[in-house]
């Protein structure tokens, strides 16, 4: 992973974020980003996205009322 494109570098960010890179593709990784703002921004882009989507999954508390869950049943059914 040396002269890291910008295109290669997007198939990348997860493990990056994650730190599964093996260390010198992530300090090649890292220099490129310290080089390249649109990448940079990018990446700020992604880690959001990356923590909504995990913020919206992680909620389990979400009470239905068992009426709504059994007219929906009841219309799937029909």
């Amino acid at each position: 992973m040396s002269d890291l494109t910008c295109r290669e570098l997007a198939d990348f960010l997860l493990d990056y974020l994650e730190g599964e890179l093996p260390a010198a593709q992530a300090r090649t990784f890292a220099d490129h980003l310290a080089a390249c703002p649109a990448c940079e921004s990018y990446l700020d882009s992604y880690r959001r996205t990356v923590a909504l989507e995990r913020q919206a999954f992680a909620d389990d508390d979400c009470d239905v009322p068992e009426e709504l869950v059994q007219a929906i049943l009841a219309a799937r059914r029909a």
